[in-house]
């Protein structure tokens, strides 16, 4: 369309993402933050912390941040989308309060964000949003001019976000030796969640066992499975698995885990497994730990030969897959037609998120929805 390039009526992107230590002093001060208000003891965030300070006490995914900031500025500046881009976390520097309070100085009045989680729950959603209701109501308790802040639709169906892990998928395969390559099963993992936040994810018509939560990525892994099929010749088993559990044992999370899926390949003859991270955007603690040290000791230990394939991160795919998504929402809010782009069966989400989206025993103020405060 002719005006492909017309970002209006927004004058800001922010990047909003999970945060992390960048370092063995922050640690503990970021769990600290990642876990206020629920009373866990600082000896047992230590103890949590110790995935960290295996690496050094610094997580990937600030770089990762980074990179992509540098690849979506690159992007745009390539297609003269002229659209500033911010960033903003939730748990670490720079923080998204911060962060709001320098696009009020520099005088942006619409604000896109981009949050670093692809699917509809709770924790990847909604939390975002109360994130940004909780700093929006820090900045007009100071008397700022409040922005007017809308969130991108989840992109899980997005090819620019399909085409590198179905990439990566491949390459991984490539990488088993030949005599199991064509036996290998798939695993495509994400974080597991309460079965309860699971069944009450998305909007109120996806309510039900496994919410639109496990649907997405259902459907984010038919279409990984089918395309790595069109592209090698093999129509290869693989099943959605979970990994980083951290709950109570005794609450319900969904299952199966990726290390008892392990298990469970290599009684039943599996020769090998690609372990597929499409739950994630880049590789923070969760891949660097739960599948590229658990996951892996455990295929060592069964003598499973194991791959893991890459995650989206910066790829240049995803950046243009971005700019995609705000020139979609930018003419949507300016009423010029538009038709998302979303593969598979399920279509395009909603871009507001609805009244009982994702709801929680506590409700609390969300922003960039049908029900935010700040409209």
């Amino acid at each position: 369309m002719s005006d492909a390039l017309d970002a209006t009526p927004y004058d800001a992107l922010l990047l909003l993402s999970f945060g992390g230590p960048e370092g063995p002093d922050d640690v503990v001060p970021f769990l600290e933050n990642v876990t206020r208000g629920r009373g866990i003891p600082t000896e047992r965030l230590k103890e949590v912390g110790q995935h960290y300070f295996l690496f050094g006490g610094v997580s990937p995914i600030n770089d990762q941040n980074r990179a992509l900031l540098d690849a979506l500025r690159k992007d745009f500046a390539e297609h003269g989308l002229d659209l500033p881009v911010y960033w903003g976390n939730r748990n670490w520097a720079p923080y998204l309060t911060d962060t709001l309070r320098e696009m009020t100085a520099d005088g942006r009045r619409r604000v896109l964000v981009l949050a670093t989680s692809a699917y509809a729950s709770y924790s990847g959603c909604r939390q975002y949003r109360e994130n940004l209701a909780d700093s929006l109501a820090t900045l007009e308790a100071e008397g700022l001019d409040l922005p007017k802040v809308d969130k991108l639709r989840h992109y899980f169906n997005h090819p620019g976000f399909l085409d590198p892990m179905i990439d990566g998928v491949v390459q991984s395969l490539a990488d088993l030796p030949e005599d199991v390559r064509d036996g290998a099963h798939i695993a495509f993992s994400t974080h597991s969640i309460p079965t309860a936040s699971a069944d009450t994810s998305g909007p109120v018509e996806s309510h039900g066992e496994g919410g639109a939560y496990v649907e997405q990525h259902l459907e984010t892994a038919r279409l990984v499975a089918d395309a790595v099929r069109e592209r090698t010749g093999v129509d290869r088993p693989w099943k959605l698995v979970y990994q980083s559990r951290s709950g109570a044992p005794h609450i319900p999370w969904l299952e199966p885990d990726i290390c008892d899926h392990l298990e469970e390949l290599h009684a039943a003859g599996a020769p090998a497994v690609v372990i597929a991270p499409i739950g994630f955007v880049s590789d923070h603690m969760e891949v660097l730990y739960d599948l590229d040290t658990e996951a892996k000791a455990k295929a060592e230990e069964l003598g499973l030969p194991m791959r893991r394939s890459a995650t989206v991160g910066a790829d240049p795919r995803f950046a243009a897959a971005v700019r995609d998504l705000v020139l979609e929402r930018a003419a949507a809010e300016s009423g010029r037609e538009v038709t998302p782009c979303a593969l598979g069966s399920l279509g395009a989400t909603a871009n507001l998120c609805p009244i009982g989206c994702c709801p929680t025993r506590a409700p609390k103020p969300a922003a960039a929805g049908a029900d935010s405060p700040y409209a």
